[in-house]
């Protein structure tokens, strides 16, 4: 009789909150109230809601972060390898040639859909990394301007994959590479094309901030090609170059 009363209840919780998943009540997120809080809601067990969140996950109605919660949709994108094994195995080529591909694309949306408070935000976040004083705070804000202009796009397929990219790139290793290949005249190089970007986006031109994007991202690689192949034996000069200029063609006719 009670195994009777656990599916009956589990399944009672399930289309509840197949239900509660079409309301407009949920907050912007999409964030589900928590477990406890969905079992109190629907006068079941946490056990019933948790069986009925295990079916809806599996259906991609919803997904589950552990410590963050439940959330509707299918979820961000994950690749067949995760991220620390990504970290492991891409060459920062690599991480250039899909940022190249990816970013250009996502200043252009960002452009067409950014609000006045949105250029605002970028314009604050820009003033930050100019502020900053040591690599930390660099990293620190130069991320969150990129990551914001993923945000502002407005399209969470592309957001989850810009995502993956930013967990490669944030490791240790990567951060290194970028502090040796930093001085003073990349860093107002740097700065002088966040401006650009950022201005283009405010006065909504996806041309302009699209291809100031793209600059910006060569110039990056360039800076990172040139400290790479110092005191490096593996690599040659005309093969970093060639490297470099095949590319720049591709992402010019991408």
């Amino acid at each position: 009789m009670a195994f009777g009363m656990t599916e009956e209840s589990s399944a009672y919780a399930l289309e509840r909150i197949r239900l509660l998943l079409q309301a407009d009540s949920l907050p912007k997120e999409g964030k589900l109230p928590t477990e406890r809080a969905l079992a109190e809601m629907l006068n079941v067990s946490r056990r019933a809601v948790r069986r009925a969140l295990e079916v809806l996950e599996a259906e991609g109605r919803v997904w589950r972060r552990q410590g963050a919660g439940t959330f509707v949709g299918p979820g961000p994108v994950e690749s067949v390898l995760s991220a620390k094994n990504l970290v492991a195995e891409c060459n920062f080529m690599e991480v250039l040639e899909v940022r190249m591909r990816i970013e250009p694309q996502l200043a252009q949306l960002a452009a067409m859909r950014a609000t006045a408070p949105d250029a605002a935000r970028l314009a604050e976040i820009h003033a930050r990394i100019d502020a900053s004083t040591d690599a930390d705070a660099l990293e620190l804000w130069d991320g969150t301007l990129h990551r914001t202009i993923a945000e502002c796009a407005g399209n969470r397929l592309f957001l989850a994959v810009f995502e993956l990219v930013d967990r490669v790139r944030q490791s240790a290793a990567w951060v290194h590479i970028r502090e040796e290949a930093r001085s003073d005249d990349n860093l107002s190089l740097y700065s002088q094309q966040h401006g650009e970007i950022i201005n283009a986006i405010a006065k909504r031109d996806p041309v302009r901030a699209g291809d100031a994007m793209r600059r910006h991202l060569m110039a990056l690689q360039d800076n990172l090609i040139q400290q790479t192949s110092i005191g490096c034996d593996e690599v040659t000069e005309p093969a970093v170059a060639n490297v470099g200029s095949a590319t720049e063609k591709a992402a010019r006719s991408s």
